[in-house]
């Protein structure tokens, strides 16, 4: 049985947000378009310098948005979906609080966010709390403090831990064939693995 409404379908449809499970925490979701994306916004009363990722389904749902080089695919099938977000280079320039040029994407696990973003697209993949607030494990209390009602709500409860890791994968001159990763920020995957992980890369 479904459990994505046609109300939650209709409110993202209509730019507005979602509180959505993780494997981690509470997601807050909308289209990556500038009405929703001020509505969100507005709503975690978030800094616009401060860009949010984006969730997908796989990688190929990403592709109209972002570059995928075969390394990018190569590094998420060595590790745990989700534990990942992996910032790549925009295939055309996008809202600068998506990243404008570089945007980061983050392919879910947790079955009832893969059904909302496989359902409605790409949607953004920020904690649902107010900025610098403690978050909530489960999306109803998580929605309750935001204000957002029942059609704002993908019910669940996360189990919290480690946010994902942030890698960064980029060419390092525009002629060049490879590309290089950096590790924006250590998550659930340990620097030390993805650094054995790129030194046994081929």
């Amino acid at each position: 049985m479904t459990i994505i409404t046609d109300g939650i379908l209709e409110n993202l449809q209509s730019n507005g947000v979602v509180v959505y499970p993780t494997s981690t925490l509470p997601g807050l979701g909308c289209l990556p378009n500038k009405q929703a994306l001020d509505n969100l916004y507005a709503l975690k009363k978030r800094p616009a310098n401060q860009p949010v990722s984006l969730g997908v389904a796989s990688l190929e749902q990403a592709k109209p948005l972002v570059e995928i080089p075969r390394i990018a695919g190569d590094i998420l099938q060595s590790f745990p979906t989700g534990s990942l977000t992996l910032i790549l280079d925009a295939v055309e320039t996008l809202d600068a609080r998506l990243g404008g040029d570089r945007v980061a994407v983050r392919v879910l696990s947790d079955k009832r966010a893969l059904e909302l973003v496989r359902t409605i697209g790409p949607i953004t993949a920020t904690s649902a709390n107010h900025s610098g607030v403690e978050p909530h494990y489960d999306t109803i209390s998580a929605a309750d403090a935001l204000g957002l009602d029942s059609q704002c709500i993908v019910e669940g409860t996360c189990p919290g831990g480690a946010p994902s890791t942030i890698l960064s994968i980029e060419k390092p001159a525009l002629d060049s064939t490879d590309y290089t990763v950096s590790i924006i920020r250590e998550g659930v995957i340990p620097r030390n693995d993805v650094e054995t992980w790129m030194r046994n890369y081929h």
